[in-house]
């Protein structure tokens, strides 16, 4: 299947809207490019405006993620959420209706996600 777009031009565009590169999508380039073209049509969906704001999504995100308890999938969304403007106050509640809904290994997993808001001030 040919390229419609040169991997590297679609990471660049990626780390545009997220701030940052995840070192997973260099990985997955360097593995299956397609691969990534395909990642980046579910991830295109997040990162942008829409009905709901891309700092709403990457806030759900982070619930999602910390709920399956993926500690560096916690930092990734915290990271973007963070990029889109989220706020202490707003993430702390986020902490609250993680706790409530997933209980304490939930919140547990954000602890480094946390340390990157904790950074920021």
């Amino acid at each position: 299947m040919k390229h419609n777009k040169n991997p590297n031009n679609l990471l660049n565009e990626m780390e545009g809207k997220m701030g940052f590169l995840p070192e997973i999508l260099q990985v997955i380039e360097d593995v299956d490019p397609e691969n990534l073209k395909r990642y980046n049509m579910c991830n295109k969906r997040l990162l942008e405006d829409g009905a709901l704001s891309a700092k709403t999504k990457d806030l759900i995100s982070l619930a999602v993620v910390a709920s399956q308890q993926c500690e560096p999938c916690t930092k990734v969304r915290m990271k973007s959420a963070l990029n889109h403007g989220a706020t202490k106050e707003e993430i702390m509640e986020l902490m609250e209706v993680i706790f409530i809904t997933s209980g304490a290994p939930a919140v547990a997993a954000c602890k480094d996600a946390l340390k990157l808001l904790k950074e920021q001030e």
